[in-house]
């Protein structure tokens, strides 16, 4: 049976030209970037280029990029390390409550070491409002960290405009680009961010690795200590082949932005109108223009989710869900608890489709057909009981 992925925002396939450019790193080039000796010194020369090569696409300076194991450690450090750092300035944090899970716990933990955190709501669309950000900043606030494209509904929050209020307080500005990385331009001088995360695993590049942008004037608390790599800010010897990797994956997607832009709006239309030719109920969540193309989150009313995504696996389609399920229980997601409410059936029952690297037209078409087939025997049966 042929798959047919769409589970692009979870993880994506290693590109093979990307592979291709990691492939002398794994064999020949081998060294330790610390070693004086012409091994050491090809692979420094390597991660030079590869942090060079980021920041020009960030347009910013080289020792602005800090190589991290991936996305949440990045959000950590951003968190944590700016946090401790700066707590002399105040002790008061703000985000939202549709982040990451490496955020919200991040942000968990400091509230157990003293810190006071604001968690900024949004409305149905996910979207949160400037008003309620200015009522929520305060003199002792340190730190924002604001997502800029959700993974579960593709919205995108309006990051330039936080960083232009920021401008004059004290503040430092993250925000966790991890998947609107190759979807949204990340030019730091349009952000007016200070921090900003971003994982090569969703840009068809290797797992188990990222980079945080760290502003010049930034200062944060290394998570441990050991060796002097990435200037004293991340004790460890480099992994020179994942961040070429990245580094490769990261200026493809930038390159290429543009025209899979296009592509995955394409597909969302298409799916969307499929289901509409098909006649079933269902609802699309997400900011309907400011939303990454890419990420499709759709609410199908009366059915049950983990069934339904066993019935596309089984048909062959890999998508996921909005919601944590569990062996006997799903607890909905608490992005769309956020937008909709603990007990609205629309959190309950939504499926997210996300496109990317290998996908068709023909394939958009046959899940979106292959979805209303299974959505309309469950919405002829009994309504479902949330």
């Amino acid at each position: 049976m042929e798959r047919i992925y769409l589970d692009h925002a979870a993880t994506s396939p290693l590109h093979p030209d990307v592979l291709e450019a990691m492939m002398p790193y794994l064999t020949e080039v081998f060294g330790n970037a610390s070693s004086i000796h012409r091994t050491g010194r090809r692979a420094r020369q390597a991660l030079d280029e590869a942090r060079a090569h980021i920041a020009t696409e960030l347009h910013v300076t080289p020792n602005t990029i800090l190589f991290t194991s991936g996305g949440t450690e990045a959000d950590n450090i951003a968190l944590i390390g700016y946090a401790k750092a700066n707590q002399h300035k105040g002790r008061h944090i703000i985000t939202t409550q549709i982040e990451h899970h490496a955020v919200l716990h991040t942000c968990e933990q400091l509230e157990q070491e003293g810190f006071d955190v604001t968690y900024l709501p949004v409305d149905e669309t996910g979207m949160i409002s400037l008003d309620d950000f200015d009522q929520a900043l305060r003199s002792d606030t340190i730190l924002v960290s604001i997502m800029y494209g959700n993974n579960e509904v593709g919205t995108v929050q309006p990051i330039s405009e936080l960083g232009l209020k920021l401008k004059d307080h004290q503040a430092a500005l993250h925000t966790d680009a991890i998947q609107a990385a190759g979807s949204l331009d990340l030019s730091i001088h349009q952000l007016h961010v200070d921090l900003l995360s971003v994982s090569a695993h969703k840009l068809n590049g290797p797992k188990g690795i990222g980079f945080l942008y760290v502003g010049e004037d930034i200062t944060i608390t290394p998570p441990f200590y050991g060796g002097e790599q990435e200037r004293k800010r991340r004790a460890g010897t480099e992994n020179i082949a994942g961040i070429i990797g990245l580094a490769d994956s990261f200026v493809r997607a930038s390159k290429e932005q543009i025209q899979k832009n296009e592509q995955y709006r394409t597909y969302k239309e298409l799916f969307s109108a499929i289901l509409k030719q098909e006649e079933i109920d269902f609802s699309i969540n997400g900011h309907p223009s400011k939303s990454l193309p890419h990420i499709l989150n759709i609410s199908f009313p009366r059915v049950n989710v983990e069934s339904m995504l066993v019935n596309l696996d089984l048909a062959g389609i890999e998508a996921s869900s909005g919601s944590a399920c569990t062996a006997g229980s799903i607890e909905p997601s608490h992005v769309l608890t956020a937008m909709f409410g603990e007990k609205n059936e629309r959190a309950k029952t939504a499926i997210r489709y996300s496109f990317g690297i290998g996908n068709s037209e023909f394939e958009i078409e046959t899940a979106a057909r292959e979805t209303a087939k299974i959505v309309k025997r469950y919405q002829k049966q009994q309504p479902f009981i949330v």
